[in-house]
């Protein structure tokens, strides 16, 4: 599977240069010498120490990042853009190979990231705060979300979703059950309407979480403030099975957006767009809609196999390359080069929330469960902002879009799914006498024969 990714891509890059200059990019080799070298060296080194990883999160993933290279670098030569940008690209890619690496060998049992939740908790505030230092905090299209630093510039909010995460699986592993039992009924004459958590249970974790929106709106990054909170309650509702929590934070929720709308005008302006794209007064007025009604017209241009390189309007688009890479994918590839990239992304996180079911640690469950979660909520808020199903809101597509930040942080979350994947997958395989694995059995044969042999093992030690 590795090996068909690889040549997808060196395929479609191949193409990509015909298309545009007639010939095969000279880029072709040192891109194919990175790409498929660093693949190669996480495959080797998952031999040693991963071997029962599932088979399908490195190929996808290479996948995924090809493609995102291979537009990247077609739509900066279309437009005779400077060639840094896909070469800085490029770099972030052996970077994240190497950090996805680096995750294999240093998470060796990845519950022990659960030793210090408030050392997560304070790196995470860390990293959201960061934009807003001085100098060095870089204030861009109505959002402070950047470190610049010479040339480079670094988003931290993609970075501090790692260590929030942890902190969240920490915490709410810790406190399951308190959570899941003890809480205070709201009923009405005598009718119980829903209930709310104990705030000695829920008082640490809600004011680290207000810290971190209050962060965040003063940066003015909504959209990740947006991805967090949802994160934060899809991570609760999978520790606690109580849906009339995940209620109350819809309900404050919409709250914030409303305050949002009113605080902020480029809240207001993509509520606007969102609205009334096709409006004439909308479409001309500075920062309208004319990016995304042009994004949707690129859309239509792709049909179902795409125009490929060298025609259409998608490389002349804003944020081409970055916020509107799905429209270009669209526009390049047609409609089943966006369905193979949509489906790629299904399965990985489909494989991502198997290995959390099938995980015996409930903070490993709820970690892979939450990075699964950012990972899928990302693509959809993405797509649905360029097809107008919601407003947009600026956020990066995963190992596809410009950005090292992002592409480095989606590496890493893959380096964690290969090395939970490993050990639940161990875990699952059956051993004689001497130590050596026998036949596999499916996850669910032997969690129900684990289940069953400790109801009867507390039953047997049960007082009369």
């Amino acid at each position: 599977m590795l090996t068909v990714a690889l040549a997808a891509f060196v395929t479609g890059l191949c193409l990509t240069g015909l298309q545009l200059h007639g010939h095969v990019p000279g880029v072709l080799w040192p891109f194919t010498a990175v790409l498929g070298g660093g693949a190669l060296a996480v495959h080797t080194a998952l031999r040693f120490l991963a071997p029962w990883a599932d088979p399908l999160f490195l190929p996808a993933a290479v996948l995924l990042n090809g493609i995102g290279l291979t537009l990247i670098w077609g739509l900066n030569a279309e437009t005779d853009g400077p060639a840094t940008i896909a070469l800085r690209q490029l770099l972030w890619t052996g970077l994240g190979l190497l950090t996805c690496l680096a995750t294999l060998l240093l998470v060796r049992r990845p519950q022990r990231l659960q030793r210090h939740p408030y050392v997560m908790a304070l790196a995470g505030l860390a990293l959201l705060a960061a934009p807003m230092l001085p100098v060095i905090g870089l204030d861009q299209y109505g959002a402070r979300r950047w470190l610049s630093f010479g040339e480079f510039t670094v988003q931290p909010s993609e970075f501090a979703k790692i260590p929030l995460v942890l902190f969240l699986a920490a915490y709410l592993g810790r406190k399951r059950d308190a959570l899941s039992l003890a809480a205070t009924q709201i009923t009405v004459r005598g009718v119980k309407v829903f209930s709310v958590p104990r705030m000695r249970d829920m008082g640490p974790m809600t004011a680290a979480w207000g810290v971190a929106i209050l962060i965040l709106v003063g940066t003015r990054d909504l959209g990740t403030s947006l991805l967090l909170f949802t994160l934060f309650l899809a991570m609760l509702y999978t520790a606690t099975q109580r849906k009339s929590w995940v209620g109350i934070g819809l309900a404050m929720f919409l709250v914030g957006a409303y305050a949002a709308h009113l605080l902020f005008w480029h809240v207001r302006q993509r509520v606007t767009i969102w609205l009334h794209a096709f409006s004439p007064d909308v479409y001309h007025s500075p920062q309208g809609s004319g990016q995304v009604v042009e994004g949707l017209f690129a859309l239509a241009d792709g049909g179902l196999l795409g125009i490929g390189f060298g025609e259409g309007r998608a490389a002349t688009l804003f944020a081409a390359d970055s916020d509107l890479i799905m429209v270009s994918l669209g526009e390049k590839f047609g409609l089943a080069g966006v369905t193979a990239v949509l489906v790629t992304t299904l399965l990985l996180v489909e494989r991502a929330f198997r290995a959390a079911l099938a995980a015996r640690e409930t903070f490993v469950k709820l970690m892979t469960t939450g990075l699964a979660f950012l990972w899928a909520f990302q693509v959809f808020v993405v797509v649905g902002g360029v097809t107008l199903l919601i407003p947009l809101s600026g956020m990066t597509t995963p190992l596809l879009a410009l950005g090292g930040s992002s592409l480095v942080t989606s590496w890493i979350t893959v380096g964690l799914w290969l090395r939970v994947s490993s050990e639940v997958r161990r875990a699952a395989v059956p051993v004689d006498r001497d130590g050596a694995a026998t036949v596999e059995l499916p996850r669910t044969a032997v969690s129900e024969a684990r289940d069953r042999a400790l109801a009867a093992s507390r039953n047997a030690t049960a007082p009369e």
